[in-house]
């Protein structure tokens, strides 16, 4: 018989199990929510754009900044402060310690933040994967798709997800054999059976999807998601239509002399030829 858990064992284990609960949520955040990505509306031209320390039409400092990893605006007298500010609170310029140069944000002069925020910078390797622009060369804000997980930016979030669940594929079979793809992985854009999306010596983990075999990502069920397969256009699909080209005058002038002088030398040709038969009848 197994020995009785005691009252504070039963105890610390459920805190370890909440503290491990709470990691996890703290990882799996939405990167709409981090503060790094939160909205921002300029106090001075007033342009929304993403959480940033300079404004990025007019470089207008705001008046009261938001940390960039824990998302606060005023820092509290009993705090992990590099700046010591004992008896009183701190907002606007007097709270920050550092730019991120990935986010463009202000970071507080918490020991914590200032230590862990570039290392945990959720906009790290943030490019969109439409536009191939970072987070510098645009305003807007960065989301992730909701099939693939791609970082997008603001501009291109609803114009990539309506055609993301398109296959690399003619058709939606396993891409080992002939039968029905039940997974799909929108990383990798193929399908999987039931036995190849397995691989052989690898323990997973019940309730959980299945990774994708070539990539690692999670894969879905194929009949949960509105997929289709990539379609041909053969010939042509409209009324043919010429463009109207435009030319110089110059260009004209020439052509039309070039046209004149082959005219002039096809007359001389038959009249040379003429010659030559009433010289031959005589």
């Amino acid at each position: 018989m197994p020995k009785k858990k005691t009252g504070a064992r039963k105890k610390a284990e459920k805190q370890s199990e909440r503290q491990r609960q709470i990691r996890t949520l703290r990882e799996n955040i939405n990167i709409a929510e981090r503060p790094c990505n939160f909205s921002m509306e300029c106090d001075k031209c007033g342009v929304r754009q993403k959480n940033r320390a300079f404004c990025y039409s007019c470089s207008a400092v705001q008046k009261l900044p938001i940390c960039a990893h824990c998302g606060k605006q005023k820092c509290m007298k009993t705090s992990d402060c590099v700046i010591k500010h004992a008896g009183q609170h701190t907002t606007g310029m007097q709270m920050v310690g550092a730019i991120c140069d990935i986010c463009e944000a202000w970071v507080c002069h918490s020991r914590k933040c200032l230590s862990t925020h570039a290392c945990e910078c959720a906009l790290l390797d943030a490019e969109c994967k439409e536009c191939e622009r970072g987070v510098w060369e645009h305003a807007g804000r960065i989301f992730k798709c909701a099939f693939c997980e791609s970082f997008l930016c603001e501009d291109d979030q609803f114009e990539h997800q309506a055609s993301c669940q398109v296959l690399e594929s003619d058709s939606s079979k396993c891409v080992s054999c002939n039968r029905h793809g039940q997974y799909s992985c929108m990383q990798c854009k193929i399908c999987f059976c039931e036995d190849h999306v397995r691989r052989k010596g690898f323990t997973y983990k019940r309730n959980e999807p299945y990774p994708c075999p070539k990539c690692g990502h999670k894969t879905c069920e194929s009949k949960t998601m509105s997929i289709s397969t990539r379609k041909y256009d053969y010939g042509r699909q409209n009324e043919y239509t010429t463009k109207e080209v435009h030319y110089s005058e110059e260009y004209q002038r020439v052509t039309q002399g070039m046209s004149s002088f082959s005219l002039d030398a096809n007359y001389d040709d038959e009249d040379y030829d003429d010659n030559d038969s009433e010289a031959e009848e005589d």
